[in-house]
Formats: structure tokens, C-alpha cells, sequence
């Protein structure tokens, strides 16, 4: 089985790379990784307009691992647009090739903001919750989501679609890289009294083993899954387990949430301190059962494994 994998070089594609032999993967993007061989990648855009003939030739399965995530600056006239170019476009032309080569099975690497920023409290979102994205890369993903099934209707094209959560692990960057990096430091920390809400993560490991589960299980055809480390915690929580991962004590200052609402409004980082004390939760009961399925890494081994890399880097400074 050939497998054509876009995003190589990131994050994710990294990772799954390291499950397969390299005569089994072709890899497609504007930067090879150092993982795989020159012959094995072909340099192309996703958009609507490139030919993908070439990197289809003989595959069964596409990993669609690459997207646009961050539109840098404000200066971008139609935002919306640049998403969609890449995200929903780009996607459905990559698709459409797909079936014309005679691929069987497209996994699309979607995202948890196709069902919004937050989730009520006791009720996390769900695989056939209604799409309810709010920003422009959610609803790029959204529409992608909704004319691939689309397809695979009209097609016969098997498509998988995964909807991650935040996804950390060792090589992670951002804003989980830089709280786990100071909780290295062991530094007291302000988030005491932010142990009410509920946060969904998953770590790369786990994501990957279920992109891997999702090329050949039968029942994967045609559905979406949510997937995360299932094991959510508060911010508090999530803190006092990075702690035990740096091999730091715990000390979180007790500041109440409402200081934080204040402060987010006057910053105008309210989405910032949504994030920080809000819920954005997932049920993957859908996943596990379909799939029979279970994350082989616990969130506490996932943290661990980040933590090494992170104190890893700083002592390679």
C-alpha cells in the first residue's frame, strides 16, 4: 500500500512518519522533511489549480495532514478567502484528483473548531453535533468537511474525517509549549482557583495511532471522529500535571476568574482568557466504540514525554 501524505514536515506529519517504512509513503508539500528521501517527495502548493497526478500515481491512501492554520497580520484583505483557498479548495481539488486516480480512502485532518471555541459546561461536543465554527479557519474546515462527505456520496470516494483537539507533545509549539515552559522554571503560577472548567487535549502520539487505525478499519468509511487523550482537566489540573512532569512542586496563586475577565477586556485578549478558563471538552465515546479503539498514551505519559523535550532543549541551550 502507497500512502501520499500532505504536511510532512509539520507537527503531525513528522510523527506519522515515523510509523511506515519509506517505500510505503510519498510525500507532498512545499518543504521536504528530513525523514524522507528526495524521490519520495513531491514539491506542490495546496490549491485549487495545482496537478496532482504525479504524487496520486499508484496511491491507495491520502493522509490530508496540511492546511493553513494562521493568517499572519491584519493586512490580509478577504481573510475568509486565503483559509478557503487552501483549507476547502485546495482540499476538494486534491479530493476530486483523488478519485480520479483511483485512491480508495481520504482522511481528512480536520478540526475541533468545526464545532466551535467552547463547550458548555457538562456537555462536550459531540461527533454529530451540528457544525456551529466561528472563526474563519473553523469554517474553512467546515465547508471542506461538508464537500468531501459530498463527494464521497457522489463517488464512491471512502472519506474519513478527525477532529483533534489542542494537540501537544514533544516538538510542540505555541502556547502549551510556553506554560509547560514555565512550569519548568517553577515558577508560582496564578490559576489556583481555575479548577471548574474542562479542557480536552490530545497528544501527537495518540492522534497519530488513531490516523493509522483510521487507513484500513471498515468502519472508519464515511465518519467523523472527535478524538483527544480522554482524560479532561481543569486549568488548575492541567498545571499540577505539567509540575509533576518537570519534576517541579505545585504552586498556583489562588487569583479568582473574574480578574481575569477584567484583565482580557481591558488587554482585549477576551479570547485569550476564554481559552485560559473556559471548556472546550469532546466525547470520543463515538471513536472509541466505531473504531474499538482506545489512546495508548495516558495524558500523564504524554505530558512526560513533552516535559523531557522541553527541559531536553533548555539544557542543549
Amino acid at each position: 500500500m502507497t500512502i501520499l501524505v500532505t504536511g510532512t514536515s509539520g507537527f503531525v506529519g513528522t510523527k506519522f512518519l515515523d510509523c511506515f517504512s519509506c517505500d510505503e509513503i510519498v510525500g507532498l508539500g512545499r518543504k521536504k522533511p528530513f525523514n524522507l528521501e528526495s524521490h519520495q517527495f513531491i514539491e506542490a502548493e495546496i490549491d485549487k489549480d495545482t496537478d496532482y497526478s504525479e504524487a496520486l500515481s499508484g496511491v491507495s491512501v491520502v493522509i490530508h495532514l496540511a492546511a493553513r492554520v494562521h493568517v499572519m497580520g491584519d493586512s490580509v484583505e478577504n481573510p475568509l478567502d486565503v483559509y478557503r483557498e487552501i483549507n476547502t479548495l485546495g482540499t476538494i481539488n486534491l479530493a476530486r484528483q483523488a478519485v480520479n486516480a483511483g485512491v480508495k480512502r481520504f482522511v481528512f485532518i480536520s478540526s475541533i473548531k468545526v464545532n466551535g471555541e467552547s463547550s458548555t459546561p457538562g456537555h462536550p461536543f459531540t461527533n454529530d453535533d451540528r457544525r456551529k465554527p466561528e472563526d474563519f479557519y473553523g469554517q474553512s474546515k467546515s465547508e471542506a468537511e461538508e464537500q468531501l462527505l459530498a463527494l464521497a456520496e457522489e463517488t464512491g470516494l471512502e472519506v474519513v474525517i478527525i477532529r483533534p483537539t489542542l494537540v501537544y507533545g514533544a516538538g510542540v509549539k505555541a502556547n502549551f509549549a510556553s506554560l509547560m515552559n514555565l512550569v519548568s522554571k517553577g515558577f508560582p503560577l496564578p490559576f489556583g482557583l481555575i479548577n471548574s472548567n474542562k479542557r480536552s487535549l490530545v497528544s501527537v502520539t495518540n492522534l497519530v495511532d488513531l490516523i493509522v487505525t483510521c487507513i484500513e478499519h471498515p468502519k472508519a468509511k464515511n465518519q467523523v471522529f472527535l478524538v483527544s487523550d480522554d482524560h479532561d482537566v481543569s486549568t488548575c489540573e492541567m498545571v499540577k500535571k505539567m509540575s509533576v512532569a518537570c519534576g517541579k512542586k505545585n504552586f498556583q496563586l489562588p487569583v479568582p476568574a473574574w480578574c481575569y475577565k477584567i484583565a482580557g477586556k481591558f488587554l482585549k485578549k477576551e479570547d485569550v482568557v476564554d481559552r485560559l478558563i473556559g471548556s472546550l471538552q469532546v466525547d470520543i465515546s463515538h471513536t472509541k466504540e466505531t473504531l474499538d479503539w482506545i489512546p495508548p498514551q495516558s495524558l500523564q505519559d504524554g505530558f512526560k514525554e513533552t516535559a523531557d523535550y522541553i527541559l531536553n532543549k533548555q539544557g542543549n541551550k
